[in-house]
């Protein structure tokens, strides 16, 4: 049995975003302290830990100091270098595991991981050339979207083929890098399951959310989700096989799509996630405490939910909307302290009460 931290240990964040920010504040109320290591300056998760290392991913004297100065490590991003997860992982326990992060990491490896667990997901393909292209739409056909198999998030590393004969410039769009074919799923709506796995394999799950996205862009995520409850039950049973099957410690996001014949899960991400921000305001544990109570060797709290919650991002200049988003007593407002607005950049959340 692993032995808890106890107050006072230190937490080592690899990266310094929002979530790491989030995942810092969540400590402090546990009393732990944090460490972040990022390759950036200024990160917003460096205004709220106790200590910053500046420093790439590749500097290994930097990995191995910041290893010795940490009980425990965990991220906020799923693509953190092979190379400094082996040298870390040779110092102190990293949390979740690298199973979870090598199927995470790769757009392949999750969709063969999640059918081989008897889980529905949309057809795929491995695309390495433009005659694997070719014999992957002459399964799948069209509609279809070509991925980049690794380092996508928001959008971005996809192109839509909607006929053959976008074939080749979607080729282009992946600059060489290994890709993935996926069909088009013809959904309802798409869901969330922010589900927790604890070092003694106690497993919980928040409420599902109900998700809407712009420009590739999660834009507002509310609970209650307006699907069948059948369907919800099956959704949360099912995470929990997936946080079982990767012996998993820690947070997960899943999303799902919501379609006539059931559910297809469309990715799972192996941390804190956007769509579980609503817990700040509608949990007494929310997503960002359940992670570092698991990592930390505690038991998981209790994530029932006691309000309906609506979270909007705010992305970009939707910032500039603070004022009057500061006027309705119902809106908890969560900034990231990022200076620089810019074009698609998650500035904030807002949690609004639904009554």
């Amino acid at each position: 049995m692993t032995e808890a931290l106890a107050p006072g240990a230190v937490i080592g964040i690899l990266g310094g975003g929002q979530l790491g920010r989030m995942l810092s504040v969540a400590a402090s109320r546990l009393g732990f302290r944090t460490h972040i290591f990022e390759p950036g300056a200024e990160p917003p998760a460096g205004h709220v830990a106790d200590r910053v290392t500046t420093a790439g991913y590749d500097d290994e004297d930097a990995l191995a100091a910041f290893a010795a100065a940490v009980d425990v490590i965990t991220f906020e991003f799923e693509n953190v270098p092979t190379a400094a997860l082996d040298l870390l992982e040779a110092h102190r326990p990293i949390r979740p595991n690298r199973k979870a992060l090598a199927v995470s990491q790769d757009r392949l490896a999750e969709k063969t991981f999640l059918s081989e667990l008897g889980l529905t997901t949309a057809p795929f393909a491995a695309v390495d050339t433009p005659d694997d292209l070719r014999e992957a739409l002459g399964r799948i056909g069209t509609p279809a979207i070509l991925k980049t198999r690794r380092f996508g998030y928001d959008g971005k590393g996809q192109a839509r083929i909607m006929t053959p004969g976008d074939a080749d410039k979607a080729l282009v769009d992946m600059a060489g890098a290994p890709a993935v074919l996926e069909g088009f799923v013809d959904f309802t709506c798409e869901i969330s399951v922010i589900g927790a796995r604890s070092v003694s394999g106690q497993v919980t799950c928040f409420d599902p959310g109900q998700n809407v996205h712009r420009d590739g862009i999660l834009h507002t995520t509310t609970v209650p989700a307006q699907v069948p409850a059948t369907l919800i039950l099956d959704a949360v049973l099912r995470t929990g096989d997936i946080l079982n099957a990767l012996e998993y410690v820690g947070v997960m996001g899943v999303e799902l799509f919501v379609t006539s014949d059931g559910f297809v899960v469309n990715e799972i991400a192996p941390r804190v996630h956007n769509s579980g921000h609503w817990t700040q305001n509608g949990c007494v544990v929310d997503q960002f405490e359940q992670h570092i109570r698991a990592i930390a060797g505690w038991p998981l709290g209790d994530g029932a939910r006691h309000s309906d919650v609506e979270m909007l991002n705010l992305i970009g200049d939707d910032v500039a909307r603070i004022p009057e988003i500061a006027t309705d007593p119902t809106n908890a407002i969560h900034l990231y302290g990022k200076a620089d607005v810019k074009p698609g950049r998650k500035m904030g959340h807002v949690n609004q009460i639904i009554r």
